[in-house]
């Protein structure tokens, strides 16, 4: 995304050009040469789309709101109707120029936070499933369903263990991963935090990465570089450089 300042009406309005058709042949043919040659403007054009043709938030109807009360009646009956997808179009670059500019562009950091979690978080592997004892049967029966991917039937089954077992940390540790992977955020994250806490757990460093995730996931930056920083993993410093 382009910084905050160089968001200008014309390159909003360049974008809004190349996707309703209206270049011509010469500029289509330049833009999309620079489009397949530079990956970071191509990234730019399709967030500043998403946020321009998607977007559904209570701050840019207030402002497309504001818009059309300022409009005198007579000028709103004689805009075209082939305007009125561009209007709207600059009314919401407008109010997004604006947010940004108050240093309250959310709606981006959102987004972004939302796709570096995509982009990062893949499951825990999982552990072996030897079932070597009749008393771990219950733990990798769960073991075998996780892997499967139905994280619902797995944190179902280990709950009922967590019943009997509530200090057990490995069960903390995987049911805070099943409920990640199952999108559950708020569930992960006291599970997650009980192996974060335990200095003596083995999934201590895993458990931090992951919390470094949900709270991405939840916009919640400051907590997200708190436990990143706590983590080792490779991946965790990539993140933290994004972030940061």
């Amino acid at each position: 995304m382009k910084e905050k300042d160089n968001m200008t009406p014309e390159f909003l309005e360049t974008i809004e050009r190349y996707y309703n058709g209206s270049m011509s042949k010469n500029e289509q043919e330049n833009f999309e040469t620079k489009l397949s040659q530079d990956a970071g403007f191509k990234q730019e054009v399709e967030d500043v789309k998403t946020l321009l043709v998607g977007i559904e938030t209570q701050a840019l109807q207030e402002k497309m709101e504001e818009f059309h009360e300022d409009l005198p009646i007579q000028m709103v009956a004689e805009i075209p109707s082939s305007k009125v997808r561009f209007l709207n179009f600059r009314t919401i670059a407008a109010a997004i120029i604006i947010i940004a500019a108050s240093g309250s562009f959310w709606i981006y950091n959102g987004s972004s936070n939302e796709k570096m979690f995509n982009d990062y978080f893949k499951p825990d592997p999982g552990l072996p499933t030897t079932m070597s004892t009749t008393a771990d049967y219950s733990f990798y029966d769960a073991m075998v369903i996780y892997k499967r991917g139905d994280y619902k039937t797995a944190i179902l089954k280990w709950k009922k263990l967590e019943a009997k077992t509530p200090n057990n940390d490995t069960l903390a540790y995987f049911l805070g991963v099943a409920y990640l992977a199952d999108k559950q955020i708020d569930q992960a994250i006291p599970y997650l935090l009980k192996s974060s806490e335990n200095t003596t757990s083995v999934f201590q460093e895993d458990a931090n990465y992951y919390l470094g995730l949900a709270y991405l996931k939840k916009n919640n930056q400051e907590e997200a570089i708190r436990f990143l920083k706590k983590s080792s993993f490779e991946n965790s410093k990539k993140l933290l450089k994004k972030l940061n």
